[in-house]
C-alpha cells in the first residue's frame, strides 16, 4: 500500500505544524503502508523530517497563486497519484477539490461554520470567500470515504451543516516535545517581587480578541497587579489597526504591552519558558494548538469559554468570555489571588496535555487510513 498526502494548501501555522508532527512521529509500516508521498510547496517539504519511506513532490503550480493550486488539485493530482501507484489519498485540507478515490479528508478550519463569526466581517471578499470555502469543504467531506475531525465539538458543529459524512474519526493534534515542562509550575508567592509576564500566542483576527486582553491587563495594572503582556503573531490589516488603537489607548507609553510578529515554532519554547501566565482569548477554533502548547509548558491558563476550548483544557484552567474585558479581568484575578490554585491548575493542564502527542495522532491517523483503504478494496 502506498499513501498519497495532499498538503498543497497547508500554509497556516497549525496546518504546517500538523504535517511536521505527523511525519516526524509516524510509523506507517505498522499499518501496512510502505511509502508515503507528500505533495506540497517547497517551504513545507523542506521542513518535513527525513524518513526512509517519505517521498516529496513539488509541482510548479504549488509555488504559484491559488488558482494555479486549485487547477493542479482538480486536473493534475489524480494522474500524479496513479503514476506513483498510490492506493489512497489523505486530504489535509477540507477545501480539497481533488477527485481521487478512495480518500480521507481532514477538517482543520472552523471559521465558516462557527455561528456569529462571519457576521463580524463586513460584506466583501473575505466574507464571500468563507461562504465559498464552506461549500467546498462540505462537498469534500461528503465525497470522502472517511473524515477526520480534530475535536468532538468541531465534528458535531460541522456535521450539522455538512450532512452525509461517512466513517468519522476524531483525532486531535499533538504538541511538540520541546514545549513540555519548559516552565515548572510554581506558587504565586514567587512572583510578588517581580512583574508577571503574560503571554498570548495567536494571529491577530476578528475572533482572537487581543484588544480585549490588552484592556483587561490595563485594568489589572490599575488595580495594582504588576503585569506585562507579550503578544506573538501578526494579522490582517483591520484587526491589527484595532489592536494598535487599543494599545495606544491603554499603554500610550509602551510600558507593558509588547507585540512580536510570527515566530518560527522552534523559538516559541523559549518564549513560554520566560512567561508566567498564558492567556487564550479566541472565540473560534477547530483545535487550538497554542493552547495545548501553553498547557504542556506548565503555565497557569486563563482561557476563552467558547468553541472546543473547554473540551481541550477541561478543568485545567480558568474560563472567561473573550468579548468582555471585565470577564478576562475576573478570570486572571482568580489565578493571581490564589497561589494554591495557580499551581494546581498548571499541574492539571500539564497532565491533560500528555494526551495530545504526535505519536498518538500519527498512529491513529495511519491506522484509520489503512482501515478505509481496506474497506474500499472489499
Amino acid at each position: 500500500m502506498k499513501l498519497g498526502i495532499d498538503a498543497s494548501r497547508n500554509r497556516s501555522g497549525g496546518a504546517v505544524a500538523h504535517m511536521i508532527g505527523l511525519i516526524g512521529a509516524a510509523e506507517p509500516e505498522q499499518s501496512g503502508i510502505e511509502e508515503v508521498h507528500v505533495w506540497s510547496h517547497a517551504k513545507l517539504l523542506r521542513a518535513l523530517p527525513d524518513r526512509p519511506w517519505l517521498v516529496r513532490h513539488n509541482p510548479p503550480e504549488l509555488e504559484r497563486g491559488i488558482l494555479s493550486q486549485l487547477y493542479w488539485q482538480r486536473y493534475r493530482f489524480s494522474y500524479e497519484l496513479e503514476r506513483m501507484g498510490c492506493g489512497i489519498v489523505f486530504n489535509t485540507d477540507a477545501g480539497s477539490i481533488g477527485r481521487f478515490a478512495p480518500s480521507v479528508t481532514m477538517s482543520q478550519d472552523m471559521l465558516s461554520y462557527e455561528p456569529g463569526e462571519m457576521e463580524r466581517m463586513r460584506w466583501g471578499k473575505a466574507r464571500i470567500r468563507l461562504f465559498l470555502l464552506r461549500y467546498m469543504q462540505n462537498q469534500s467531506l461528503r465525497n470522502a470515504n472517511g473524515a477526520i475531525f480534530l475535536t468532538k465539538y468541531a465534528s458535531e458543529l460541522i456535521q450539522r451543516s455538512c450532512k452525509g459524512v461517512s466513517n468519522v474519526k476524531i483525532i486531535p493534534h499533538g504538541v511538540h516535545e520541546s514545549f513540555r515542562g519548559c516552565k515548572n509550575p510554581q506558587t504565586l508567592s514567587l512572583y510578588h517581587e517581580k512583574e508577571i509576564q503574560c503571554l498570548y500566542v495567536s494571529n491577530v483576527a476578528t475572533y482572537k480578541h487581543q484588544w480585549h486582553v490588552v484592556r483587561a491587563i490595563a485594568k489589572l495594572r490599575s488595580a495594582g497587579y504588576p503585569l506585562k503582556l507579550t503578544l506573538i503573531g501578526g494579522g490582517d490589516d483591520a484587526s491589527q489597526r484595532r489592536l494598535d488603537t487599543e494599545i495606544l489607548a491603554s499603554d500610550p507609553s509602551g510600558a507593558f504591552v509588547t507585540q512580536h510578529p510570527f515566530l518560527d515554532n522552534d523559538k516559541l519554547p523559549q518564549i513560554f519558558s520566560e512567561s508566567d501566565l498564558f492567556i487564550f482569548a479566541s472565540s473560534c477554533e477547530n483545535m487550538p494548538i497554542t493552547l495545548i502548547e501553553g498547557m504542556a509548558a506548565g503555565l497557569p491558563i486563563a482561557c476563552s469559554d467558547r468553541g472546543p476550548m473547554p473540551e481541550v483544557l477541561r478543568d485545567g484552567g480558568v474560563y472567561f468570555n473573550p468579548e468582555k474585558p471585565s470577564s478576562i479581568v475576573s478570570a486572571v484575578r482568580v489565578l493571581l489571588d490564589n497561589s494554591e490554585l495557580w499551581t494546581q491548575w498548571a499541574q492539571r493542564s500539564m497532565k491533560i496535555s500528555d494526551e495530545y502527542s504526535w505519536k498518538r495522532c500519527a498512529d491513529e491517523t495511519f491506522a484509520f487510513l489503512a482501515e478505509i483503504y481496506k474497506k474500499d478494496m472489499r
